[in-house]
């Protein structure tokens, strides 16, 4: 088997399969293959395994009996030993949104890098986390508790929550306050979809949809039962002309959906499309 079988086979399994049992880092390299040749998976796998060796290297010589420990032994290792860092000369680099690329260069997007630190973090048996924050990946890391909020993109730096209410309103503006909801773990198939929409973005940006059907096609195989994403495949396999695929995505969306107003709008367009190809 090559590796980009391999890795659409890791796709689909990650699919099939309760969110806590997802391998995120794993699955997150299988997202990158389908788009690099011969991506060589067992090359990363490799210095993903180095990360966690040496993570646990630096936690028993300086001690984990406090989050800030556990988090200066993250940053020792990713950020000071090897080199990982926020991309922020060319932010919106494809690149950025790819696992392997992002491993090659050592620089990505915030959700990129916190998937790594994840990977090392709970390899310790540590409680770490991405949280759903508008806009900018946070990571969490939690002690008991005790919580540290962590900006992987920075280096790991601490955030309070004065920082956090200041990262929001550049985001969302002035009138906006954090809520419980801004500390809300994500789980693992949430993260992967995030880090692939970042990439589907910017494809869709730069005009490319054939391009952006391909990285929608890749959230679908992490989670099929996803009515809005096969609505959005379906949209855009139209657009382009692919009538055919353009209606399984949206009879998916028929079967998936329960919003009374997404099924009838559906359902209008799926008339329209069969008239089109009788």
């Amino acid at each position: 088997m090559n590796d980009l079988a391999e890795a659409q086979g890791i796709l689909r399994r990650a699919g099939g399969r309760p969110d806590t049992d997802i391998d995120l880092a794993e699955t997150a390299l299988a997202l990158g293959a389908l788009d690099v040749p011969e991506p060589r998976l067992n090359r990363y796998r490799h210095h993903l395994s180095l990360l966690t060796r040496d993570v646990a290297e630096a936690a028993q010589a300086a001690g984990t009996d406090d989050l800030a420990a556990r988090a200066r032994a993250l940053a020792e290792v990713l950020v000071e030993r090897y080199g990982y860092q926020g991309d922020r000369d060319t932010y919106d680099d494809l690149q950025n949104a790819n696992m392997l690329r992002v491993i090659d260069r050592r620089k990505g997007l915030p959700v990129a890098l916190a998937i790594l630190f994840i990977h090392a973090g709970r390899a310790q048996g540590w409680h770490i986390d991405g949280l759903n924050f508008p806009g900018h990946f946070l990571l969490s890391m939690n002690l008991g508790a005790e919580r540290a909020v962590l900006d992987p993109f920075d280096g790991l730096r601490p955030l309070g929550a004065r920082d956090l209410r200041e990262l929001l309103t550049a985001i969302e503006g002035p009138g906006a306050d954090l809520s419980p909801e801004h500390y809300a773990p994500l789980g693992n198939r949430a993260m992967l979809l995030r880090l692939q929409n970042n990439r589907k973005v910017r494809l869709l940006h730069d005009e490319h949809r054939d391009l952006a059907v391909q990285a929608l096609e890749a959230m679908l195989m992490i989670a099929p039962g996803e009515p809005s994403l096969w609505h959005e495949a379906g949209l855009l396999h139209a657009h382009l002309g692919n009538l055919r695929a353009a209606i399984l995505a949206l009879e998916q969306v028929m079967h998936l959906s329960e919003a009374p107003n997404e099924q009838r709008d559906v359902a209008n367009l799926l008339q329209q499309l069969r008239g089109r190809i009788s």
